[in-house]
């Protein structure tokens, strides 16, 4: 027992995509919180960081990576407690480019393939080789991070809206699957929040194409769109997750909580 509200002390939490944007705010968070985090990410090498993490280099799109990363993370630490799914990408596509101007910025296979791979196909063999470990002492914690777009649909982002509400999907099954064995499965869908790295100038140009605007008009009165008038903040969304993550919330399961200042209450 901890002395802590949370008692995340040496527990044991993967996060994929862990090295930058949201996954970094989530690690942080974790950090904080007493957890042991591994991060999951395409562009890190192995080992101790200053932060206090431990990166292990994985591909969520293959399976053999995503093995190896589960191995080497139980081989160090012993368990696996939590995982936050939460490797993503985002490439605005317009169905159709009905302009004629741009078809780069028509969905094309490639792009439909690259982003369900990463987004769709990742959570599910993250998630299955972790499991298996979390049968072991039949308990664990998984968190997927959706999106606002995966819940209310979104112009020029039809294939990551269907891949985030595809992750919902999972979700809920998932929970239902393994409630039984005291395995809680929870999303976390974020809306607009501040940029991070990862907000470069080309996906700003492929948005505002998708959406027949400026770039410079891509920035709206948020005052006027979220209720709470602010975009959120990255750090709210790894404190959502941390409790999640912990005892705390031992009955909250196939559910998906939306981070988005009211803008999307569905």
């Amino acid at each position: 027992m901890t002395d802590t509200w949370l008692g995340l002390e040496g527990k044991v939490a993967i996060v994929t995509g862990g090295a930058s944007g949201i996954g970094l705010h989530i690690s942080k968070e974790l950090v904080s919180n007493g957890a042991i985090v591994v991060v999951s990410d395409l562009k890190v090498e192995e080992g101790k960081q200053a932060d206090g993490t431990y990166h292990i280099q994985c591909d969520v799109t293959n399976k053999e990576s995503v093995e190896k990363m589960i191995a080497r993370t139980v081989e160090l630490f012993n368990t696996v407690d939590i995982l936050v799914n939460n490797a993503g990408v985002n490439l605005p596509r317009l169905l159709v480019d009905y302009q004629g101007v741009k078809p780069e910025y028509e969905l094309s296979e490639k792009d439909f393939d690259f982003m369900v791979a990463v987004n769709q196909k990742g959570p599910y063999l993250c998630a299955q080789a972790s499991v298996r470990e979390m049968l072991k002492k039949k308990k664990g914690v998984i968190i997927n991070i959706a999106s606002e777009a995966g819940v209310e649909g979104s112009a020029g982002q039809s294939c990551y809206s269907a891949t985030k509400g595809a992750v919902i999907g999972f979700t809920r099954s998932w929970a239902k699957e393994l409630g039984k064995f005291n395995i809680r499965v929870v999303g976390v869908a974020p809306g607009i929040n501040e940029k991070t790295g990862l907000t470069t100038d080309s996906y700003n140009e492929a948005l505002a194409y998708t959406r027949g605007v400026t770039v410079d008009d891509l920035g709206t009165d948020y005052s006027k769109s979220i209720p709470l008038g602010r975009v959120g903040k990255l750090e709210e969304i790894g404190n959502l997750v941390s409790y999640l993550a912990s005892d705390r919330a031992s009955y909250v399961t196939g559910t998906t909580y939306n981070v988005t200042g009211g803008k999307s209450r569905g």
